[in-house]
């Protein structure tokens, strides 16, 4: 195979996925529940590296390297909104 072939594969995955993500209906409360857990609300990589109370560097967030990030944070709020609007429940402990 050659690497333009293997690039292509990787692109279609890529697509499939994101589209896969893009595509799932939340309708399921324990479905809804185990999105919210499993998803973090902001990045948790993001942080202030201190020594002895001083900052010495800041690491940026990461997340948005990820090629599905918009389609994770879009599936959580659609987790959030089916807790908060279908379900009746306090999404706070999630935010």
């Amino acid at each position: 195979m050659t690497s333009i072939t293997l690039l292509h594969l990787h692109k279609d995955f890529l697509q499939k996925v994101s589209k896969w993500l893009e595509s799932r209906e939340i309708n399921n409360i324990q479905l809804a529940h185990f999105v919210c857990k499993v998803i973090p609300s902001q990045c948790p990589f993001e942080r202030d590296v201190t020594l002895f109370g001083r900052k010495l560097f800041h690491i940026p967030a990461m997340c948005k390297l990820n090629p599905f990030y918009e389609q994770l944070v879009s599936l959580r709020f659609r987790a959030l909104c089916y807790l908060a609007d279908e379900c009746g429940e306090d999404v706070n402990v999630y935010c």
